[in-house]
């Protein structure tokens, strides 16, 4: 089953550099993970100053550029892996955020 890890953080972590030990645990988890199959996509987002929000209602759409001030935590990167089980995209999860100052990652199974 595929499941998705969105990452989320304040946007003042953008402006911080990341510490030495997530770099070097986010190297090897992709490093492994694409080696092994489980890891099918990754990626970091840019800051919310070069994004857009999109909002359908009443079969309008309206675009709103980006910064999002209002926003508490944005999510600046995701994860797309491979795991049978709920705990094997845990253990995943651990592998690659266990040095993260602080961080929050959704992770969502697809259907």
């Amino acid at each position: 089953m595929k499941y998705l890890m969105i990452i989320k953080h304040a946007e003042s972590y953008r402006s911080q550099p990341i510490p030495q030990g997530l770099r070097d645990a986010m190297g090897e988890f992709v490093a492994a993970g694409f080696k092994s199959g489980v890891l099918k996509d990754t990626a970091g987002l840019k800051a919310t100053k070069e994004g857009f929000r999109v909002r359908s209602s009443g079969g309008k759409l309206t675009v709103t550029d980006g910064p999002f001030t209002e926003a508490k935590e944005i999510i600046g990167g995701y994860a797309l892996i491979e795991a049978k089980s709920k705990d094997e995209a845990l253990s995943q999860r651990a592998a690659i955020h266990g040095p993260a100052p602080r961080a929050l990652a959704g992770v969502r199974s697809g259907v």
